[in-house]
């Protein structure tokens, strides 16, 4: 349904809210009209208000027990310029507004701290309402008299502003939660691990689309963990705000899992995961967040992440066929194509797809007040050796975490600031001034490059090959060397990582060949994984630059400076002794584990960063 009206209000079926607050650039909600000669307070006000309809008014609107047309306009005596809407496609009374205006509800921008705020604002009146309304759909829970000699676990209320990839506000949700923490294990609880996907399954599923060229979709359980049963006998206090009357003392019983409870995770995984195997689909061997189903050449792969789910498939039939099994047994949000996941932006082309974050790192800048800050080229210079600095003038270390941790997320699609927010990790214990001042080199390198993300191009390609690269004792505290290392699959960077050693490496044949072991293990997980993709591979190539380390890989030799290497290091000579692995050495100029390992001058980490797949979307455009 969409209503057109002179006073810029704006009412469509599918997005049906708009919010209170109004900048000077958004369309006029109904606060603002308090101020005009035609006040609306409530849907009430405005039928009192409405002029009698004129002979020309055609289309009148239906009465309450008619249904609503898809689409009607209401235009008055407002220049043209004001009518949001085509003028021709006719005019309607503005008499029945009343019936309109119950079906409007209206964003609140505040999330309140408390109930006692929440039921000041209709909005979150409202959230709450649906929120209880789902407990009664799932059949969730039975008011019960309080048991004797059984605790009752509190409740309490939690608000939330859902946001798009844009930062829009386009849900106020309202979710109540159990005050698990009173929980007492055997009683109450018994098992509570739940799987959830890692980041480079998720970047390996997005490769693998690009490969087999088929777009992903995304949807969303509402309330998932409602859908949970449990076996053990819980009680839960009546929701605050909303106690029955009737019976005040009473509590409910719960049937089902409940946000919270520290078993509702693995209640809700264990629903999810037996409705998807008992439709067919196959639970992967490594990673126990992926289903996938197959139909001759056909495939239908599912990756989940709580209550978040990825899916696509090499034919759109069985796409929509699991849309609609999905909407059959749960209560879905069906979000079309994949966006927006775990916070990173993701945009699927006809050419690749590309992933970023720049809407996460604006509001870091914002957040950390660097918006007019001076940019630099590279996040960390050749120059800079942080260690203790225990002369220098401490910082808050609040802010200085939470910069990390910040960073540290946005990591998740920037390989190109791994090494640097590693290093600077390091000094969350005491930071020093000196070490905030490299923290906030990185965020004004990040502000010349808010638009970089990875690429991954359609190829014919999908090789896995690996590269590896240790900085020979860099660390100026302890001395232990930096191990870095990035995996392709054909030309998209799908893992990479950052670590210092736990051990002080001799050489710099020791230090490189520690890294390979660090690689190889990586590698054969990534390889793993992809079988369940029926991708299979003979061996992994890992270019290494570091001849000695190649050496010591083939040969089971003893040397004086390598015959103390503890045995774990020598995980990966078994693999290449088994043909798993092979170890090629490459030159130093194209050895992009590089940029994970020490800090570059602005020209190779410029070639470094192109190279393993970063770029502006609008250069790939």
């Amino acid at each position: 349904m969409v209503v057109d009206e002179s006073m810029h209000v704006v009412f469509d079926e599918t997005n049906p809210f708009h919010i209170k607050n109004n900048c000077d650039d958004e369309p006029i909600s109904l606060e603002n009209k308090a101020s005009s000669s035609n006040q609306v307070d409530s849907s009430e006000k405005v039928k009192d208000q409405v002029d009698e309809p004129k002979d020309e008014e055609k289309a009148l609107p239906p009465t309450n027990n008619e249904e609503l047309p898809k689409s009607w306009n209401v235009v008055h005596s407002h220049p043209k310029e004001l009518i949001i809407g085509e003028i021709e496609h006719g005019v309607s009374t503005r008499s029945k507004l009343k019936d309109i205006c119950n079906n409007m509800a209206f964003l609140s921008q505040i999330e309140p701290k408390n109930i006692n705020e929440a039921i000041e604002d209709e909005s979150w009146i409202l959230a709450m309402q649906e929120e209880l309304n789902q407990f009664e759909r799932n059949k969730v829970w039975t008011l019960a008299p309080r048991p004797k000699d059984h605790s009752v676990i509190g409740t309490k209320w939690v608000f939330r502003n859902k946001k798009d990839e844009e930062g829009i506000i386009v849900r106020n949700k309202a979710r109540l939660v159990a005050q698990g923490y009173n929980q007492e294990e055997g009683i109450d609880y018994g098992e509570t691990y739940a799987p959830v996907a890692r980041l480079e399954a998720i970047r390996m599923l997005l490769a693998f689309a690009c490969f087999k060229n088929f777009k992903l979709f995304q949807m969303d359980v509402k309330s998932a963990f409602l859908n949970g049963f449990i076996a053990e006998e819980v009680y839960v206090e009546q929701p605050p705000g909303f106690e029955n009357h009737e019976f005040p003392n009473h509590v409910f019983k719960l049937s089902k899992a409940l946000y919270g409870l520290k078993q509702a995770p693995r209640a809700w995984y264990e629903r999810l995961s037996g409705f998807l195997i008992e439709k067919g689909f196959t639970r992967g061997k490594l990673d126990t967040t992926l289903f996938l189903m197959f139909d001759g050449k056909d495939m239908l792969i599912v990756q989940i992440y709580v209550d978040d789910i990825i899916f696509g498939s090499t034919n759109e039939n069985l796409c929509k066929e699991f849309s609609k099994t999905m909407q059959d047994e749960f209560e879905m949000s069906m979000m079309g194509e994949l966006k927006f996941f775990l916070g990173l932006q993701i945009k699927q082309t006809e050419d690749g797809i590309f992933l970023n974050q720049s809407k996460y790192v604006i509001d870091l800048l914002k957040r950390f007040g660097l918006t007019n800050a001076k940019a630099y080229g590279t996040p960390m210079s050749p120059s800079t050796k942080l260690d203790k600095d225990e002369k220098g003038k401490p910082v808050d270390v609040k802010l200085y975490r939470g910069m990390i941790g910040s960073l540290l997320y946005l990591t998740a699609s920037r390989p190109d600031i791994m090494f640097s927010v590693c290093l600077c990790a390091r000094f969350q214990s005491c930071p020093k001034e000196s070490h905030l001042i490299a923290v906030k080199r990185i965020f004004r390198y990040l502000l010349g490059t808010i638009d970089l993300g990875l690429w991954y191009p359609k190829s014919n390609s999908f090789d896995l090959i690996s590269y590896t690269d240790a900085d020979f004792a860099g660390c100026k505290i302890d001395r232990k060397s930096t191990s870095g290392t990035c995996h392709f699959l054909g030309h998209s960077l799908v893992s990479w990582f950052s670590k210092k050693q736990n051990s002080v490496a001799l050489s710099t044949a020791e230090a490189e060949y520690v890294a390979a072991g660090s690689c190889c293990a990586q590698s054969l997980y990534i390889k793993q994984q992809l079988e369940d993709f029926k991708i299979l591979f003979d061996h992994i190539p890992i270019r290494c630059d570091n001849t000695s380390a190649i050496s010591l890989s083939k040969n089971p030799i003893q040397h004086s400076r390598t015959k103390h290497i503890e045995i774990r290091y020598h995980f990966i000579r078994d693999h290449v002794q088994k043909g798993d692995i092979e170890l090629e050495f490459v030159s130093t100029d194209s050895q992009w584990a590089d940029i994970l390992t020490k800090p570059l001058i602005e020209e190779r980490f410029c070639t470094i960063r192109r190279e393993i797949g970063m770029a502006r979307y609008v250069d790939i455009k």
